[in-house]
C-alpha cells in the first residue's frame, strides 16, 4: 500500500492505496493518525521509494516472505518493503530486513511469547558477514546506542512491521509491563575483525562470505566490569545470567554474552575456546532451590536438600550464544538472559540474506 492520492483503509490489509496531502509535514501527521507510526515520524512510503526497496533486494511485491498463522497474515515483500521505507531504509537495506521477517516466522523463536509477553523482550537482529560492513551496520563503539542510520533503520523496520503488519500494539496484542527502549529499534552485527574464536554464522556452519541475520530476544542487557582473570570475569557472567529477580532463571530460555575487546582478547591469552567458556559460565549460573524459594522463585517449603540443591539459568551449554562486538577500548561485556516464556523459545537459527 504505497502512498498515491487514493484512499485506503490499511497498512496491515495491504489493500489500496492511501490518500496523502500535500505537504511532508501533513504527510506524516497523516501516517500518525492512521497508527502507522511507532511514536516517532516516519517517511510517508511512495510507490517510487517502495518499488525502489523491492528493487535492490531482486523481489516482486507478492512474494511471500513469511506465513504468520498466530496472526492470521502473510508477510509480502510489498508489505515489508513500505514498512521499510517509513523506517528510512535505504534500498541496499532490504535484503536484511527480509531476512529478519522470515526469522520471525520461524517456529524456534516462538514470536507470540516474544511479542506479546509482559516482560516486554526486545528482538535484537544480529547481521554477520560481509554485508555487514558493506551496509556499515556498527559492530564497534556504541553499538546499542544512537548514531548509525544502517542499525537505527534496519531495527526499526522490524518494528514497524511487528506493529503494522501484524499488529502486536501496546496495550492490546502486545502487553508488555515497562518495554524497553530496545522495542524502537535493535540491530548489531558482531566484531568479525581480529576475532578470538570464529564468528557466530561460521560456528553454525556457514562459511565465512555467507551473511546472515539471527533475531534473539533479551529480558533485559545487563553490563559486566571486571577487570580481573578470564575466571573472575566468566563467574561474573553466569552470576548475572541468574541474578534471583531473572525472568528467565525459572523457564530457562536461550541467552547471549556480547563480549567488549579487551574481554574478547583477555579471554583470547586464556585459551580457553568456545566450550570451554560456555560450560563455565553455565556451572555458575546456578542458585540454590532454597535461595530460589527464598525469593519466592519457586513455591514450597525449605528442606535441607534445597540449600545444597542447584537449579541453572541454562538447561545446557549449549543454549548460550557467545559474541564479540563493541569497543576494542574498555573492560566491559554485556549478558543478555533470555525472555522467559517457554524454553523453546528467544532465538531463531541464522536466516542467509539472499
Amino acid at each position: 500500500m504505497a502512498m498515491t492520492q487514493d484512499p485506503a483503509p490499511d497498512i496491515a490489509a495491504g489493500e489500496g492505496e492511501a490518500c496523502i496531502p500535500f505537504s511532508v509535514a501533513q504527510q506524516v501527521e497523516f501516517c500518525h493518525a492512521r497508527g502507522w507510526t511507532d511514536g516517532l515520524p516516519v517517511i510517508p512510503a511512495t510507490q517510487e521509494l517502495v518499488d525502489d526497496m523491492l528493487e535492490a533486494a531482486g523481489l516482486a511485491g507478492d512474494t511471500v516472505l513469511a506465513e504468520m498463522p498466530s496472526r492470521n497474515v502473510s508477510l509480502t515483500a510489498e508489505k515489508v518493503a513500505i514498512n521499510a521505507v517509513m523506517a528510512g531504509c535505504k534500498p541496499e537495506y532490504m535484503p536484511v530486513v527480509a531476512a529478519a521477517v522470515k526469522g520471525l516466522a520461524a517456529p524456534e523463536f516462538g514470536l507470540h511469547h516474544v511479542a506479546s509477553g509482559h516482560s516486554g523482550a526486545t528482538t535484537i537482529i544480529l547481521v554477520n558477514g560481509p554485508i555487514a560492513k558493506k551496509l556499515g551496520i556498527n559492530a564497534k563503539n556504541n553499538l546499542f546506542g544512537p548514531g548509525v542510520r544502517a542499525n537505527a533503520a534496519i531495527g526499526r523496520a522490524l518494528r514497524l512491521v511487528l506493529l503494522n503488519c501484524l499488529r502486536y500494539h501496546p496495550a492490546t496484542a502486545d502487553a508488555a509491563t515497562f518495554g524497553t527502549p530496545g522495542k524502537y529499534t535493535c540491530c548489531i552485527a558482531e566484531n568479525e575483525d581480529d576475532h578470538p574464536w570464529e564468528p557466530w554464522h561460521v560456528e553454525c556452519g556457514f562459511k565465512p562470505e555467507d551473511s546472515v541475520v539471527t533475531l534473539l530476544a533479551a529480558s533485559t542487557m545487563t553490563q559486566i566490569w571486571n577487570f580481573s582473570e578470564h575466571e573472575q570475569l566468566l563467574r561474573c557472567v553466569g552470576d548475572a545470567m541468574s541474578f534471583l529477580g531473572s525472568i528467565a532463571i525459572t523457564s530457562q530460555t536461550p541467552g547471549a554474552v556480547i563480549f567488549g575487546g579487551e574481554h574478547a582478547q583477555l579471554l583470547r591469552r586464556s585459551g580457553w575456546n568456545k566450550k570451554q567458556i560456555r560450560e563455565f559460565i553455565v556451572a555458575h549460573s546456578g542458585r540454590t532451590v532454597a535461595d530460589l524459594k527464598r525469593a519466592g522463585r519457586v513455591d514450597g517449603e525449605i528442606t535441607a536438600a534445597d540449600e545444597t540443591k542447584f537449579h541453572y539459568a541454562l538447561d545446557a551449554p549449549e543454549e548460550l550464544m557467545l559474541i564479540c562486538a563493541g569497543s576494542p577500548i574498555g573492560l566491559l561485556s554485556m549478558v543478555l538472559p533470555g525472555f522467559g516464556g517457554s524454553k523453546a523459545a528467544g532465538r531463531s537459527r541464522p536466516i542467509l540474506i539472499q
